[in-house]
């Protein structure tokens, strides 16, 4: 089996310019099978160690956007150490601006926001809510605008897509029973903390059909009401702890739910 090649893109920013040139590239080598993976808003070394370790286990090169200083050394320095390729696709051509039309680099990532700034506002909060999806990083949880809270099958995810196309920057967490959740929901304001509730006919009836979708029984575990009713006991015990704001999901539209959470977001912060 021919071990899969990947170009990790990583920036300071939204990484889109980076990928468009591996893009390019790629498709000058039989249409361009590279699996392309982005790395947006990477403004700390451990950011960039979390790449370094993806791009050693493999056939990889790291191509990168990062014009700030100390984190393009660094960049360059540990991928050095473990042997892997990084391409720096910005410094050369601002050598050749500061160069021939004397003039010195701001070297402030983003900048090029400021063009269209609704716009790229919108692609970072939709890159955020990416990034910090189902509680992958509770280092999202102290970052977002919104943080929303519930058992699975909540529309937890869509909710936060949503609410990203508005430019808010959201992050949502799953609460399991068995799972503590992170120190990071005690450490926010209540005010940007949002939990959501299901009725259990509801949630049973939905989690009966993601399970139907997927091929599996619906007698399964997660969607018995033994199951749902310790789930939702378990996320209210914790929504009390946070003392967040709770909104029903019984029966309403994505559209509806994000309405109420803005509604509700409105009257706790003025």
């Amino acid at each position: 089996m021919v071990e899969k090649e990947v170009v990790y893109v990583v920036s300071d920013s939204v990484g889109e310019t980076a990928e468009f040139v591996v893009k390019a590239v790629a498709t000058q080598f039989n249409g361009g099978q590279v699996e392309i993976r982005r790395n947006s808003y990477v403004d700390d070394f451990e950011d960039i160690e979390d790449v370094i370790l993806l791009a050693k286990k493999g056939r990889s090169i790291i191509a990168y956007t990062i014009v700030i200083p100390s984190l393009k050394d660094y960049l360059d320095r540990r991928a050095n150490e473990e042997n892997i390729l990084a391409v720096d696709l910005l410094s050369p051509l601002m050598s050749a601006f500061e160069t021939s039309f004397n003039k010195q680099a701001h070297h402030r990532p983003g900048l090029m926001r400021k063009m269209d700034e609704e716009y790229f506002r919108k692609i970072e909060a939709i890159e955020f809510a990416v990034k910090y999806d189902d509680g992958r990083d509770p280092r999202g949880i102290v970052k977002a605008d919104i943080v929303l809270v519930g058992v699975s099958r909540t529309s937890k995810t869509p909710l936060s897509m949503y609410l990203a196309h508005k430019r808010f920057k959201v992050a949502n967490v799953p609460l399991v029973p068995e799972v503590p959740p992170p120190d990071e929901l005690f450490e926010i304001p209540r005010k940007n903390c949002i939990g959501l509730i299901i009725s259990p006919d509801k949630l049973n009836e939905i989690r009966k059909e993601r399970l139907k979708a997927l091929g599996l029984a619906s007698q399964a575990s997660y969607a018995s009401f033994g199951r749902i009713l310790e789930e939702l006991d378990h996320a209210e015990k914790v929504m009390k702890r946070l003392g967040c704001p709770i909104i029903d999901v019984s029966n309403k539209a994505v559209e509806e739910t994000a309405g109420l959470i803005l509604d509700v977001l409105k009257k706790e912060r003025s």
